[in-house]
């Protein structure tokens, strides 16, 4: 992510091209930028399947323990 951003301008005009910029220019850009993009898909796929175990197995009836998890899946979505 550091070395994506250290590249990346967020402005309207020029994002695309920022991205465009990244794959074609930067020394394995394409590959640092779909290792992040897929490993943030399998970051989220593995966070929902340890939530669904959750509820599989009844871990909402922990209160203090469920309420922890809720904080803290809150705050991965937040960043």
């Amino acid at each position: 992510g550091l070395s994506l951003a250290m590249h990346y301008t967020s402005d309207t005009t020029t994002a695309f091209s920022s991205v465009t910029h990244i794959c074609r220019d930067v020394n394995y850009g394409w590959l640092i930028r779909y290792l992040h993009a897929n490993g943030a898909s399998m970051f989220f796929i593995c966070l929902f399947i340890h939530i669904g175990r959750g509820v599989y197995y009844g871990s909402f009836l922990m209160l203090e323990t469920w309420n922890i998890g809720v904080i803290l899946l809150f705050s991965v979505m937040a960043t």
